[in-house]
C-alpha cells in the first residue's frame, strides 16, 4: 500500500470520499453496495464517529478507496488535515438526505466543496440525492431541482461557477444506488473509452441489443457499449448476476469443497417471455459481460461466443498494459523513498 502524501498513489488507487450530515445515509451506501448487506438491516448501524478507510480492489478496473466521514467533521479542526486528504481525491460524494430539511446540509455542501477544489480541483464532485424511496415521482423531481438551483447558486454567488456537480436520486431499497456508483466508479477509469470501444465493436459484428460489463461483486458497471442505458434493463442484469453467483455458491464447487464458484466456465442464459435473451460470460475471475440479445440474433450463438472469444482477449490486453503501468508506478515510488535522506541526513541506501 503506497503512502497517501505519495503522488503515485492518487494514479494508481484513487481516493472516493463520501461526506454528508449525520444520519445522512453514508454507511448505509458502503455497506449495501460493497458488502452485500440487506438494504433493512442498515436500520441498526451504528453513527459513524471517526473516520473508515476501506480499499476495493476487486480487479484492475474497480481499484480504489473509500473514505467514510463522520457527519461531525469540522474542516476548521487544525487537527483535521483536509489539504492531505483532498489532495488525493479523486471523487468526492457528497450524500444529501431527501427528505429531511436540507438547508443545513446545502452550507456543509457549498463548504466541503468550495474547501475541496482550492486543493485539488480536478476532483469530481458527485451529489447523492438520498433516501428518494419515500417520496412521490413529482416531489422527487421538484427536490432534485430545488436543490439543484440553489447549489449552484451558491458556488456562482462566491464566483465558481466552472465547479461541475454531478446529481444522482438514490435509494439503497433499490437499484438506484449502484446505478450512480457505476458512473462514478466509471469516471476514474482511465481505461473507459477503451472498454467503450471495445463493447460498441463486439454488439455490433454480434447482433447484441446492449451489453454490460460487471464487477461481479459490487454489481457496479464499469463500462457499457454508447446506447442509452434503461433502468429496467441495468436491474435485469444486476438479478441475473445474483443468480448466477448464489446457485454457483451452491452448486460450483467440487465434491470435495475445493475450487471456486465463479470461473471461467461460468456462463448463463435466460429467456424471457419478450423475445429476448440474457445472456452473461465470465471474462475475468472478478468481471462478467452481460448481453441482451433477440431470440432470432441468439440463434448465430457460435459467432456470439467467437466475438466475445476476440473480446476477452482484448480485455485481458487492457489489463496487461494497465498492470504495467501499476508497476512501474509502484516502482519508481520505492525508489523515491529509497532516495529520501534519513532522520540522520544521509541517503537511504537502495533495497
Amino acid at each position: 500500500v503506497l503512502d497517501f502524501n505519495d503522488p503515485f498513489s492518487t494514479e494508481v488507487k484513487p481516493r472516493i470520499l463520501l461526506m454528508g450530515l449525520r444520519r445522512s445515509g453514508k454507511s448505509s451506501i458502503q455497506k449495501v453496495v460493497f458488502h452485500k448487506m440487506s438494504p433493512n438491516e442498515t436500520l441498526f448501524l451504528e453513527s459513524t464517529n471517526k473516520i473508515c478507510r476501506e480499499d476495493v480492489s476487486n480487479s484492475s478496473f474497480v481499484n480504489f478507496q473509500i473514505w467514510d466521514f463522520p457527519g461531525q467533521i469540522d474542516f476548521f479542526d487544525p487537527t483535521f488535515d483536509y489539504e492531505m486528504i483532498f489532495r488525493g481525491t479523486g471523487a468526492l460524494i457528497f450524500v444529501i438526505d431527501s427528505q429531511d430539511d436540507y438547508m443545513e446540509a446545502l452550507a456543509r455542501l457549498h463548504l466541503t466543496v468550495t474547501r475541496a477544489y482550492k486543493v485539488n480541483p480536478d476532483i469530481n464532485f458527485e451529489i447523492f440525492i438520498h433516501k428518494v424511496d419515500g417520496l412521490s415521482d413529482d416531489h422527487k423531481i421538484e427536490t432534485q431541482r430545488d436543490i439543484h438551483q440553489r447549489a449552484n447558486d451558491d458556488l456562482a454567488d462566491a464566483g465558481l461557477e466552472k465547479i461541475h456537480l454531478s446529481f444522482y436520486l438514490t435509494s439503497i431499497y433499490d437499484h438506484s444506488i449502484f446505478e450512480a456508483f457505476s458512473k462514478v466508479v466509471q469516471k476514474l477509469i482511465p481505461q473507459l473509452p477503451t472498454l467503450e470501444n471495445l463493447l460498441n465493436i463486439f454488439i455490433s459484428n454480434s447482433g447484441i441489443e446492449k451489453a454490460f460489463l460487471f464487477d461481479v461483486v459490487s454489481k457496479i458497471y464499469i463500462a457499457t457499449d454508447s446506447t442509452p442505458v434503461d433502468m429496467q434493463t441495468y436491474e435485469l442484469c444486476c438479478d441475473m448476476i445474483d443468480v448466477v453467483i448464489d446457485i454457483s455458491c451452491i452448486y460450483g464447487l467440487k465434491d470435495d469443497g475445493t475450487g471456486t464458484p465463479y470461473d471461467k466456465e461460468s456462463m448463463a442464459i435466460i429467456k424471457l417471455n419478450n423475445t429476448t435473451v440474457l445472456y452473461l460470460k465470465e471474462v475475468t475471475k472478478f468481471l462478467a459481460l452481460v448481453c441482451f440479445v433477440r431470440e432470432e440474433s441468439f440463434e448465430r450463438k457460435g459467432l456470439i461466443d467467437y466475438n466475445f472469444h476476440c473480446f476477452r482477449k482484448a480485455i485481458q490486453e487492457v489489463f496487461e498494459v494497465r498492470m504495467k503501468v501499476v508497476r512501474s508506478r509502484k516502482h519508481q515510488s520505492h525508489m523515491q523513498k529509497n532516495k529520501r535522506p534519513t532522520p540522520n541526513g544521509t541517503p537511504r541506501m537502495p533495497l
